[in-house]
């Protein structure tokens, strides 16, 4: 047996992994939420200011492969010089979202800059805006507005991504996105088409795609290193449950009516605001797909990428045990108890191949790859190879000249090329967890069509592929 690691990251905790912070607003001026309001840019406008912004990313990334290393933010007033990036070269980058998960996201490439933030609480867009002498808003869609916003960071809630980023791409902005991608399966062919449409960058935030030990690991099972792949174990994740949290007093910056989006609008609680609490909105069906969703979107997404998956999907999905009997917290409690009920049953899948994939006792940020010479095991930036005999003929990982997750969506928005998590690749990887949740949900042996995206001879179950929206916050079509 042999530890392949070659990293000294060793990952977040479980907690701080997986925050998906607080939302952007949908303003109350406007009756019409389901339209973007950027009705000032024309189709030809964009094209045109994209393409010069275009060309000033560019200069600013050679610069930056050049070696030179400009500050993360400086004065609007600042000019490009010998050797150094100036402001108006720069990449604009507004933020929807202003949470825990948007502040590790904005450690940016030194091609861009935060230029404006958006947050339903506005107390929280304010704080950001000041700090990198932006503008804060309330409604996300006076962001979009911006002429000074080339590209956004959605690190809103589950319940938000889709509008968010669709919305982002009719205004002409690329978009990065964090994971899970979506709260339903429709949302995400959606959000695919949107940024086909209007010809956008959008990249999933499932980093692992862009770390060395994960993407080599993934290569070696998808070419054979351990033959014939006879099965996948992958992580137990559990279901989301059920809210009936009593009312609390909204905080007097936060418009709660908004933060509920396409939801139907219950009391505010801050066990439900926070994502991760007692137990947080992530918990939540209404909001989240749970764990399932949430650790989910980073170890399903390496299944996916190891068994070269990543456009496609499995065909059959099961349960097996006890019915799945989520609860329903009427007081604030923790995640440990409820977890575990809604981890059954087990759920299995079987892709065209026969691959089988079992939701076990597998790693939370990858899974056990079983063939017929051994087995490779990928976790967040570890990956383990056995027998030993067969880590020795592979050789050593390689571990270095990749570019972040965040550079690479910075040096495809300069070549225009498709990211390392693409809305493609993020929305496959994600229906991967909803087929999951649905499987519990039903409690039957579903066969699931991936060209379609529907269940075959199941008309009740793919009722559960979308959710009826709120007035107001229905999905563009």
């Amino acid at each position: 047996m042999a530890d392949r690691s070659r990293s000294p990251y060793n990952g977040p905790s479980h907690e701080a992994c997986c925050d998906l912070w607080i939302t952007a607003k949908l303003g109350s001026q406007s009756t019409h939420h389901n339209q973007p309001r950027c009705l000032s840019m024309t189709k030809k406008f964009v094209r045109t200011q994209l393409s010069s912004r275009r060309l000033f990313l560019q200069r600013a990334l050679s610069a930056s492969a050049a070696g030179v290393v400009a500050p993360y933010f400086v004065p609007a007033t600042a000019l490009a010089g010998a050797g150094r990036v100036g402001a108006n070269d720069r990449i604009g980058i507004g933020t929807i979202g202003c949470g825990r998960r948007s502040a590790q996201l904005r450690n940016l490439p030194p091609a861009g800059q935060i230029v404006a933030a958006a947050d339903c609480h506005l107390g929280r867009a304010r704080q950001v805006a000041e700090k990198y002498q932006g503008k804060a808003y309330q409604d996300y869609r006076e962001l979009l507005d911006s002429p000074a916003v080339d590209a956004v960071i959605v690190a809103s809630p589950d319940h938000w991504h889709a509008l968010h980023t669709i919305h982002a791409c009719q205004a002409g902005k690329d978009v990065y996105v964090e994971k899970p991608m979506t709260l339903t399966v429709r949302e995400g062919r959606l959000m695919v088409e949107a940024a086909r449409a209007n010809e956008r960058v959008v990249q999933v935030g499932s980093q692992q795609r862009s770390m060395p030990t994960n993407v080599q690991a993934c290569k070696w099972v998808r070419e054979g290193a351990v033959g014939k792949i006879e099965q996948v174990i992958a992580h137990n994740y559990p279901s989301p449950w059920i809210c009936s949290l009593p009312a609390v007093e909204t905080p007097a910056e936060l418009n709660w009516d908004m933060w509920c989006g396409q939801t139907e609008v219950r009391p505010y609680h801050p066990d439900i605001f926070i994502p991760r609490a007692k137990p947080g909105w992530i918990s939540f069906r209404r909001y989240s797909g749970g764990e399932m969703t949430g650790w989910g979107a980073h170890g399903l997404d390496q299944v996916q990428l190891a068994l070269g998956a990543s456009a496609t999907g499995p065909v059959e999905i099961w349960t097996e045990g006890p019915p799945y009997a989520p609860p329903t917290f009427t007081q604030p409690e923790g995640r440990v108890d409820a977890g575990r009920t809604c981890s059954q049953p087990l759920i299995f899948m079987r892709y065209a191949d026969d691959t089988l994939l079992t939701l076990g006792n597998g790693p939370p940020g990858g899974a056990i790859f079983i063939g017929e010479r051994g087995r490779i095991t990928i976790d967040r930036g570890t990956c383990r190879v056995e027998p030993e005999a067969l880590a020795r003929s592979l050789g050593p990982l390689e571990n270095s000249g990749r570019e972040s997750h965040m550079e690479n969506w910075f040096a495809c928005l300069a070549s225009r090329q498709r990211p390392a998590a693409d809305v493609e690749i993020g929305h496959r990887s994600t229906t991967l967890c909803h087929l999951g949740n649905i499987a519990r949900w039903t409690g039957r042996r579903l066969q699931w069509d991936p060209e379609q995206e529907s269940f075959v001879g199941d008309a009740e179950a793919d009722q559960l592929l979308q959710r009826t929206q709120r007035k107001g916050y229905e999905l563009p079509t």
